[in-house]
């Protein structure tokens, strides 16, 4: 990670239209091989980086020194401001396993708070059985099924455990049949009991 220190996080503004269109090719690429469907043109892909911004969506970019895209992370308000749905996150496919998606996801996570909420959640699908509950039918027991899942090829909800986030849900066949969405949560905000934990405490 010693060359995050030459990497800027800082926010993607609609007025930027080349790291716009820069996120939007990134997108492209490194979703192609897993995840075709996501975003099949660049088209889709720029459609995207604009709908990131607003008075209620984050979008954060990472850049290098010479102020080409890396990295960008986005996410959007629910639930009346407590929590937060982190999409799409994204690094160059030549830049990965060098730490620019923990800091992006960090300082999503930073900008978030800063907003007053308590949770953030995403969704992070296995359309090609990169995980155990891939190409299977996880019904009747979905969530004993979930409990039990193994990371076959470096699915990214691998990544997300080791930051923190939670396996709180399994969607099956939320992508066509066997293709689940895996959905993951993370309290980022303080814990104010509801009246069930006071209850159960005493």
């Amino acid at each position: 990670m010693s060359g995050l220190a030459s990497i800027e996080i800082r926010e993607l503004r609609a007025e930027a239209e080349e790291l716009s269109l820069q996120v939007a090719g990134l997108l492209l690429e490194a979703f192609r091989e897993h995840w075709p469907a996501a975003w099949p043109t660049l088209e889709a892909a720029r459609q995207e980086v604009r709908d990131s911004f607003g008075l209620d969506r984050i979008s954060r970019i990472a850049v290098d020194s010479g102020g080409s895209a890396l990295g960008w992370i986005a996410g959007h308000e629910q639930y009346d401001g407590h929590a937060w749905e982190l999409h799409p996150l994204v690094v160059h496919p030549a830049h990965q396993l060098q730490g620019i998606g923990t800091v992006l996801v960090q300082d999503f996570e930073t900008q978030v708070r800063a907003r007053g909420a308590t949770t953030i959640w995403l969704g992070t699908d296995d359309e090609d059985n990169l995980t155990s509950l891939g190409g299977a039918d996880l019904y009747p027991d979905v969530l004993e099924r979930a409990s039990k899942i193994r990371n076959l090829r470096s699915h990214p909800f691998g990544f997300y455990q080791k930051l923190g986030y939670a396996i709180v849900g399994i969607l099956p066949d939320a992508n066509g049949p066997g293709k689940p969405d895996i959905l993951m949560a993370k309290r980022v905000g303080s814990f104010q009991p509801g009246r069930n934990d006071r209850q159960q405490d005493g």
